[in-house]
């Protein structure tokens, strides 16, 4: 059964870059105990830079050096802590890989990676885009990897994730993204994917900031062209929630997954591999980045561009649909 979501753009704009940090405020209130490591790209007026005014003990400044910022992260949680580590998202699997592969993954250690402006959202162009850490992360293995589609559901990510044994990755955009659920009270899991939109001509699959966008296109080919569209938030990217996959195949016979991330190696790689080795013979599309590096201009012009938008994700879905 789909959940309650939200087409009031104008309405439900929201932030998860700041709402990590004020879901870490309130648990640090509430008596949970961990430790936040940070860089110095978290500003003192931010919902995390509060935090860190009010319990300074027990957060670490690492400067501009990202490597050896999870590198003392799994020190920490060697120690016993539970750690909540923010990073700017392009440096995270860049500069840090062999850090999460050695320190983090091997030692299975409970170290949360927070990475912020993922995708295309940093603004800096090809060099600060950061559309091809899910690839590297599929590959390690004892990660988990959770790509909430809103504010609220990086919340909840934040908050279960203190009851969670072992690393993870929370892959958040860099801000002002459109809410998808407008009742919070829903079940939210790790490795659980939700139902946002009902449909049976085919289903879209999305994470993160994609979900938003996908609703719109299947609001589109529903509204202009008659086509029912089931969207998926499939938030956890590893381990991915085959069942609810192959559901999806089984009742729909078309899948398109959309993401803000290279087409190698990401969710679309993922639903992919899942599919053919279950055996699908449908109809199956990716879209998100190609293997280029992404043409300059702000987060709506590259969407646009590559078809990532809602009117690209209806119109390859059509596509695929004629075929």
């Amino acid at each position: 059964m789909a959940v309650q979501s939200t087409f009031d753009f104008d309405q439900m704009l929201s932030n998860a870059r700041e709402a990590y940090g004020e879901e870490l405020l309130r648990m640090a209130d509430d008596g949970l105990d961990f430790v936040f490591t940070y860089s110095d790209n978290v500003a003192p007026s931010s919902s995390a830079g509060k935090l860190i005014q009010k319990y300074p003990q027990r957060c670490f400044n690492f400067g501009i050096a990202e490597p050896n910022q999870v590198g003392a992260s799994a020190g920490l949680a060697l120690s016993g802590q539970i750690v909540f580590s923010q990073v700017f998202g392009p440096f995270l699997p860049l500069r840090a890989a062999d850090q999460i592969h050695t320190d983090i993954a091997y030692n299975d250690v409970n170290v949360r990676l927070i990475g912020t402006h993922a995708g295309v959202t940093a603004g800096g162009g090809p060099t600060h885009n950061c559309v091809a850490d899910l690839a590297l992360y599929r590959a390690i293995p004892n990660l988990t990897i959770e790509v909430p589609a809103d504010a609220d559901q990086c919340c909840k990510a934040i908050r279960r994730s203190m009851d969670f044994q072992g690393p993870m990755i929370i892959r958040i955009d860099r801000g002002g993204s459109p809410n998808v659920y407008a009742d919070t009270n829903y079940e939210y899991e790790f490795g659980k994917a939700i139902e946002t939109i009902p449909g049976s001509d085919l289903t879209i699959i999305s994470a993160g900031s994609s979900v938003y966008w996908s609703m719109m296109g299947a609001k589109i080919l529903k509204e202009k062209h008659g086509v029912s569209a089931r969207v998926i938030d499939m938030h956890t990217i590893k381990p991915l929630d085959t069942e609810m996959l192959i559901k999806c195949a089984k009742e729909t016979g078309v899948i398109v997954t959309v993401e803000e991330h290279s087409i190698n190696g990401g969710l679309g790689g993922a639903v992919a591999e899942t599919l053919l080795e279950s055996g699908f013979s449908g109809k199956f599309r990716r879209i998100g980045l190609p293997d280029e590096f992404a043409i300059l201009g702000d987060s709506d012009s590259v969407y646009h561009y590559y078809g990532m938008d809602p009117e690209g994700i209806a119109a390859t879905s059509l596509e695929l649909l004629k075929k």
